[in-house]
């Protein structure tokens, strides 16, 4: 048995602590769990900052976690201790880190929504690996709402489609339509006017109408899953979409009060239950989906299983596989070449494997170059003329499931010098990058460049290379064609930079 690990999740309502251990078959055992409201979210949305009084409370949680993980034996140095987007949005999250760090030993770590969609996707595939449940089959969307955000992934036969982080979530929304009305009807309105608003550019990825499976997480919709619906396993709930809506008609005319006292929850918890499944609602009532499908599960959970993902070839395949999987939806949806980035990414991929013992990045890198490979062209759909241009802003300005920000950055400074004479350490707003961020970004440049000249005339001439690292050349040999004109000339045009940062000449027979 593995030892006990912990994470600490600062959100918008509240902080929480989950201390587990791992079989060694990957199941999860929970040994310690906690939870008190602070109302974050609240301070963020009406003053842009983390009170005094807020900052105070977090501390002294943070400390009485700290003593409570002491009995399992677990320093502050090995939690993981994370905030969501309410922590980003406060104009003082660097002050309040800081001040948590001194005070507690923890240092927090902020993770964005597309972060969030990551870990929530881990978390959930964990929870259903032993349920007869194929996502493989029908159309899904994931749907978590938080006080800050809606977190949402859309999947088209078991693979991702989008991630999207709406800024729609209770707190939220309580904090914007406050004191501008006075009944439960004007909060509906406003919440399906709000989630219309986003329908359309939903529907450009995946017919929402056409969506039969449904999968909503948090404490809100398991609430009604208990209330109404009915238990698959332990930690799995069904409700039918009649019982789900009736529910919610039940507690409409509900206080805060009634809230509190008929489904023993805490008064933060109930003062956010009516909107939160309001917003489930209007999102299940664009879908086809009779059933929704309750995991009782969190980011919690999720950031666990992400600590052993990386050790865990098969989990991780799997995870790429989504990743690349969201890029070339993205790529579909601006109508890209998707035959010549799919031969581009198989080899760079080809190419960083040869090269791996000298490109010296962590895993995670092959996983970024294989994206900036499927999406380097995107920008061909503004205009072909500095393309490259476009696609970086095409994919900086994109959600890519299993992606953080940081990682999106990088790719699309990778997709920004694919193409052209213009070397990275030219443009100043390259040099502000960090070192490490920046030798990554070259070296991956490079051999995307590579593997683009090789599909100089988007043909997939060559399907079948071997590459050879001799001691001052990359030998690429090519099987079955004999004129190599037009790939030689792209060679010649691209390989400067390969040449410059890994010191080898391109020879291509």
């Amino acid at each position: 048995m593995a030892a006990p690990e912990s994470v600490i999740e600062i959100g918008s309502t509240g902080v929480r602590l989950l201390v587990a251990e791992f079989t060694a078959d990957r199941k999860q055992n929970i040994l310690d769990r906690s939870a008190m409201p602070l109302s974050l979210g609240r301070d963020v949305f009406t003053n842009g900052a983390i009170s005094q009084e807020s900052q105070n409370q977090l501390v002294q949680i943070l400390k009485r976690y700290k003593e409570q993980l002491t009995g399992w034996g677990i320093t502050p140095e090995e939690t993981v201790c994370i905030a969501t987007n309410t922590f980003r949005d406060a104009k003082n999250s660097d002050l309040v880190m800081d001040r948590v760090l001194v005070q507690t030993g923890f240092k927090v770590r902020i993770v964005d929504g597309i972060e969030e969609n990551k870990l929530m996707y881990l978390a959930i595939s964990d929870c259903l690996k032993d349920e007869p449940i194929e996502l493989n089959t029908e159309d899904t969307i994931i749907l978590v709402v938080g006080g800050s955000t809606t977190e949402m992934m859309l999947m088209s036969h078991g693979k991702m489609a989008a991630v999207h982080s709406l800024r729609l979530g209770t707190v939220r929304i309580d904090q914007h339509i406050k004191n501008q009305v006075s009944s439960y009807d004007d909060i509906q309105r406003f919440v399906k006017e709000s989630v219309t608003n986003t329908k359309g550019s939903l529907e450009n990825e995946l017919n929402l109408s056409q969506i039969k499976r449904f999968i909503a997480v948090g404490q809100d919709v398991t609430l009604a899953a208990l209330n109404k619906g009915h238990p698959i396993s332990t930690f799995l709930w069904e409700i039918g979409r009649e019982d789900f809506m009736s529910f919610l008609e039940e507690i409409q005319d509900y206080s805060i009060d009634e809230c509190a006292g008929r489904f023993k929850i805490s008064y933060s918890e109930a003062e956010n239950l009516q909107v939160s499944l309001l917003i489930y609602s209007i999102f299940i009532q664009l879908t086809s989906a009779e059933t929704i499908l309750v995991p009782e599960t969190n980011i919690r959970n999720g950031l666990l299983l992400s600590r052993i993902s990386n050790k865990n070839e098969e989990l991780q395949k799997e995870f790429n596989s989504q990743i690349t999987a969201s890029a070339k939806n993205l790529l579909r949806k601006y109508h890209g070449d998707e035959n010549h980035a799919e031969y581009v990414r198989i080899v760079a991929t080809q190419l960083y494997d040869t090269l791996k013992d000298e490109i010296g990045l962590e895993e995670q890198a092959k996983i970024l170059l294989e994206v900036a490979a499927l999406l380097h062209d995107i920008g061909v759909f503004i205009r072909y003329d500095n393309h490259n241009l476009h696609s970086s802003y095409i994919v900086k300005n994109s959600e890519i499931f299993g992606l953080s920000r940081k990682d999106i950055s990088i790719v699309s400074e990778i997709v920004k010098y694919h193409k052209g004479h213009i070397m990275p350490q030219d443009d100043d707003s390259f040099q502000m990058l960090p070192r490490s961020d920046r030798m990554m970004i070259m070296k991956l440049t490079s051999i995307l460049r590579i593997a683009d000249a090789l599909d100089r005339g988007h043909l997939q001439k060559f399907t079948d290379l071997s590459i050879k690292i001799l001691p001052n050349a990359l030998e690429i040999h090519t099987q079955n064609s004999n004129n190599l004109v037009l790939e030689k000339m792209a060679l010649s045009e691209k390989s400067e930079m390969f040449e410059s940062t890994f010191g080898y000449k391109v020879i291509l027979i």
